[in-house]
């Protein structure tokens, strides 16, 4: 006998949600407790509930799409980047090319006032159409969300119908987030964004036209009620109960949720109610969202609904946590480790933004960009180019000129090898800037030193405030020092680069910047021994530092093999290790190269000065052209990427024997 399907959902559909609705960018004050009027600077954020929703369902596993509209402008363009990156489908986000991105503006101002402001007039998401999609599209998915706000005009309100009567006809699930915002109603003054319920006729009588078409209701107490059209909570839920057959889920803050499958209690508080974790409150902004992604990834698995709860109280609690929604949204990792802790100290739990790990899990556990090859030129340097230049009697000013054409050359390399997604730069911004500028937004790895060149004990090269100086930098921009450290320094120095590291992983966690930790063990200190270098990485991690990259000296196998063991054990989520050249021959290079072929965790190179210090003296000395100087660096650069490939394939072919013998 056929074994009956007990799932809620058609089998074999390639798409787990479509989400139908706001898209918009969210501008979030960062000071909190200021007035929206005393605001001065923003983060910005994806936003818009359905936006977030496939966000957040993306980032938990699901198969997420997205169906909207972006203006064909710069912030449309951030907004569909953001999407894809987690992994959601944006195939159907279209260009709108007469209208512009919407846009948020909200502030945190206390506990409970929470001001925003909706530009959305004429906006791209409220101009969704019904020929931008087609009823295939639809039916290929597991279930379709709508918000409420898109049926709030007769535009959206036709799209949002048009997507129900297919979903209705190919076995889709739907689900209504109610979303209710009376000024996208038209309700209330244009600026009033932060009022969260007024009354309407209309507006209850509009949504009891769409609720018979709806499998699964999420709201507030407060959405409930204007969708019931009545004061009480539970004649509210009557009500609703009277035109649909759906499951109605009422979100209810701090006391988790209650879920209402059958016939409507006499009073809410006889309905089940799930339970979340007590948090204290930073922002409640977007935390319905995140309550609605973690339900849903739940409920498309086919998991009880009680699990369901679980999962989008314990969502909703870690984003009332944290500034912004979308960015704040947990993943599985971060869901597993909260969960368990907050059972075992609830106390503690009570303010999971002061927890390190949960912070560290929401830095590295989201999808990330994967650099399985770092071939990079360090140009970076500051000292030694000054003394080229002083050498040759030129002036410094052509020092900038100069990075510029290396930039040049790397990219002239990077098409003629075809490496996009490998190739990486070290660049200051002393002399470099502009080059930095030029390899930004290319796809590039791209390192930015922050150490005073030679300092010992480390200082910083702006100044002690090193947070100062990354909030100007582009996120991608990886903030990479070199520090002088060996395990067995004199206490007193140690505990001061210690210090200034710890200030730099601090900074960089706010920043959003990762970090490259450069290790040199200085050799005029004391006994630098085969397991030095260990040892002062198993320090730093001791510490608590976990640096996303190491940049380290060529070192032997066995060494390789124990750092890839103590990465492995502290770090799974390290991005990886980089060899620095330190100016050694090209035959030198290769013999570390040889080493560290068979190491899991080095990802590549970053040498500077045996690809630049020759053609950088004869051109500054106007002995050679640009050209000629492109042709030189290049030169040099091919031959390491083309030795470390040889390298990294002959180690290949070593295990694939050493398999092979062991097979046998």
């Amino acid at each position: 006998m056929p074994t009956q399907n007990t799932s809620r959902f058609a089998p074999d559909r390639t798409r787990d949600i479509v989400c139908l609705g706001r898209l918009a960018v969210d501008l979030y004050a960062q000071q909190v407790g200021a007035r929206l009027e005393d605001v001065s600077t923003f983060a910005k954020y994806l936003g818009g509930s359905s936006a977030n929703i496939a966000f957040g369902c993306a980032r938990l596993g699901l198969d997420s799409s997205m169906l909207a509209r972006v203006g064909n402008d710069h912030m449309g363009r951030f907004l569909t980047e953001t999407l894809e990156r987690e992994g959601c489908d944006v195939s159907h986000v279209r260009i709108d090319r007469e209208r512009l991105t919407a846009l948020v503006l909200l502030g945190l101002e206390d506990r409970d006032t929470f001001p925003l402001v909706f530009y959305r007039e004429n906006c791209a998401d409220m101009a969704v159409d019904e020929a931008d999609f087609d009823e295939a599209y639809i039916a290929s998915s597991k279930a379709l969300l709508i918000t409420g706000t898109h049926f709030s005009t007769e535009q959206v309100n036709r799209t949002s119908r048009r997507a129900l009567e297919y979903a209705r006809r190919n076995d889709v699930r739907t689900i209504l987030d109610i979303d209710y915002r009376p000024v996208l109603w038209g309700l209330t003054g244009k600026a009033d964004g932060e009022t969260r319920f007024i009354a309407n006729e209309s507006v209850t009588a509009h949504l009891q036209r769409i609720l018979p078409l709806i499998d699964l209701v999420i709201g507030t107490e407060e959405e409930f009620r204007i969708a019931g059209g009545k004061d009480r909570l539970t004649d509210a839920l009557a009500m609703v109960r009277s035109v649909t057959s759906a499951t109605l889920v009422v979100k209810r803050g701090p006391l988790g949720c209650s879920i209402i499958e059958g016939d409507v209690p006499a009073s809410i508080d006889d309905a089940p109610i799930h339970g979340g974790v007590e948090v204290e409150v930073l922002n409640v902004l977007g935390a319905g969202d995140a309550f609605a992604s973690g339900f849903l990834s739940g409920w498309l698995r086919d998991e009880p609904l009680e699990a369901c709860a679980r999962t989008a109280n314990a969502c909703g609690a870690l984003v009332v946590s944290r500034h912004g929604c979308a960015p704040a949204m947990p993943t599985p990792a971060e869901l597993d480790y909260f969960l368990a802790a907050a059972k075992d100290d609830p106390v503690r739990m009570r303010r999971p933004d002061r927890d390190a790990t949960l912070a560290r899990l929401h830095r590295v556990s989201p999808k990330r960009r994967q650099w399985d090859e770092v071939l990079g030129f360090a140009f970076d340097h500051r000292n030694q180019f000054f003394d080229l230049a002083q050498q040759t009697g030129a002036s410094e000013t052509r020092i900038a000129t100069l990075k510029n054409l290396f930039v040049d050359a790397v990219a002239q390399t990077e098409k003629e090898l075809g490496l996009e997604g490998r190739i990486g730069v070290l660049i200051d911004d002393r002399y470099g800037q502009d080059a930095l500028n030029a390899a930004t937004g290319r796809g590039w790895w791209v390192g930015r030193p922050v150490e005073l060149p030679g300092s010992m004990p480390l200082v910083f090269d702006h100044g002690r405030s090193i947070g100062t100086t990354l909030v100007q930098w582009p996120r991608e921009q990886v903030a990479k020092c070199l520090v002088q450290y060996h395990p067995d320094h004199p206490h007193d120095v140690r505990l001061e680069q210690e210090a200034q590291i710890r200030a730099l992983y601090d900074a960089v966690q706010e920043s959003g910047n990762e970090l490259l930790l450069e290790v040199i063990v200085p050799k005029n200190g004391p006994p630098v021994e085969d397991d030095t270098v260990y040892r002062a990485l198993k320090r730093l991690y001791n510490l608590g530092i976990y640096p996303e990259w190491w940049k380290l000296e060529p070192m032997s196998a066995k060494q390789w093999q124990a750092i890839d063991a103590l990465i492995a054990e502290r770090d799974p989520y390290c991005r990886g290790v980089v060899l620095l050249g330190l100016s050694a021959a090209v035959d030198q290079l290769r013999d570390g190269f040889r080493a560290a072929a068979s190491s899991k965790t080095c990802k590549g190179f970053t040498v500077g000065r045996t690809i630049f210090h020759e053609p950088s003296h004869a051109w500054l000395a106007n002995e050679i052209d640009d050209r000629e100087l492109i042709a030189r660096v290049r030169r040099t650069f091919e031959t390491l990427i083309g030795a470390w490939r040889d390298a990294r394939a002959a180690s290949h072919v070593e295990d694939h024997r050493i398999k092979q013998e062991q097979a046998a």
